[in-house]
């Protein structure tokens, strides 16, 4: 049985967070119903190229699993609508700007009143209260923000953005695991309750044992490039032909290490002999390291190290990860068949649950695509369903 089977989740999330959430919940099981705004919807079905067949490769990488339905919350048998999707849904999503919802009606006591078991989650990029509360955010603004720009780039660059939008899937992954905690507490309780999560909170607290060196010592963490600062040797170096990565991370693997560049007497040398010593003579260490290792290439270091137990890899590109056998048997990699776009194929739910579907292959939705089948199922007519239409509700 999935997990979240018969849970009914009113979707009201655009751009990458909370549509990340929304599609997780789609993968667990339960019935998610995308609401956007006719003619325009989702900001990101506009965010391209690239495109595929006119659909935006941004938008299907984040709203498979979902029923599309176009509601124009500006009218009020809009937002009557609505209410009837509220009155009947476990879980409701929104990441409109603080205080955006509660001028349209649907603030969270006034939908708590009408349907108290309900879970509200609200995403946004700095939380509704404080100096701060209510400003818009976006990923790359809150990288800078967070503080995560300072400690990416080379020591004497410029600060740089994670390639990827991390801290709008951080926010993301941390409102799924919000409202899977509300769910469950009204297992117990048998009512629901408000998630409040920012980008700023949820990307603060992947900071670790960077936010704890400031925390506790007083330092602020400095860029670095691709070396750790607390482990030595774990990071990339150049082989004769290309980068290659390799993490020691005890005493014990500095030894095998040693063993394994035929350098067994470094384990000794009393500037390399524990991991605080390499650390504090690092610029030596990767002095010594560093014209060893482009003594061979990539595959024949791999080798090695695989034989030894040593944790090392290539740098790969998206494709060549994506594409990899240990992928592929992993089955992260799905393929759905889209009205538009034809076959494709899709990243996946990470998450291995037995005996629970792993990912939903409904394909995203065309704006307002499931329109009719959802709002029959609230009970109206398909003859006031034209009318809405015509008038421009739906």
């Amino acid at each position: 049985m999935d997990p979240l089977s018969g849970i009914r989740v009113v979707d009201l999330t655009r751009i990458l967070a909370g549509p990340y959430c929304t599609q997780a919940l789609a993968d667990a099981g339960a019935d998610v119903v995308k609401v956007e705004e006719p003619g325009k919807g989702d900001d990101t079905r506009g965010w391209g190229p690239p495109f595929v067949e006119g659909e935006s490769c941004y938008f299907l990488s984040v709203n498979r699993g979902k029923r599309g339905l176009s509601l124009n919350l500006k009218e009020p048998d809009g937002r009557e609508i609505l209410w009837q999707l509220v009155e009947r849904a476990d879980v409701l999503v929104e990441n409109f700007r603080p205080g955006a919802l509660d001028r349209m009606g649907f603030s969270f006591q006034a939908v708590h009143r009408r349907n108290p078991r309900l879970v509200y989650a609200s995403i946004s990029g700095y939380g509704p209260d404080g100096p701060w509360g209510g400003r818009p955010g976006y990923d790359a603004v809150l990288q800078g923000e967070s503080g995560l720009m300072s400690i990416t780039g080379e020591p004497h660059g410029p600060p740089y953005k994670v390639g990827a939008s991390v801290v709008d899937t951080l926010a993301g992954m941390t409102t799924f695991q919000a409202i899977l905690l509300a769910l469950f507490r009204r297992e117990r309780s048998g009512r629901g309750g408000r998630v409040d999560v920012s980008l700023l909170e949820s990307a603060l607290a992947v900071l670790t044992y960077h936010a704890s060196t400031y925390l506790l010592t007083g330092a602020p963490p400095r860029r670095l490039g691709n070396r750790h600062p607390n482990l030595a040797p774990y990071e990339t170096f150049e082989s004769a032909d290309g980068p290659v990565i390799v993490g020691v991370g005890s005493e014990s693997l500095w030894r095998v290490f040693c063993r394994s560049i035929g350098r067994a007497e470094l384990a000794e040398e009393p500037r390399f002999r524990t991991n605080a010593d390499r650390v504090a003579h690092y610029a030596a260490l990767r002095e010594v390291l560093s014209p060893i290792l482009r003594t061979r290439g990539t595959a024949q270091w791999l080798a090695l190290w695989e034989e030894a137990g040593i944790p090392s890899g290539r740098v790969r590109t998206v494709g060549e990860a994506l594409d990899s056998e240990q992928v592929a048997a992993r089955g992260l990699i799905i393929e759905i068949d889209h009205p538009r776009v034809g076959e494709g194929r899709f990243v996946g739910s990470p998450i291995h649950l037995d005996e629970a579907t792993r990912s939903t292959l409904r394909p995203p939705p065309a704006l307002g695509e499931h329109t009719d089948e959802v709002l029959g199922e609230l009970g109206l007519a398909p003859e006031r369903v034209e009318t809405l239409r015509r008038r421009g509700v739906v």
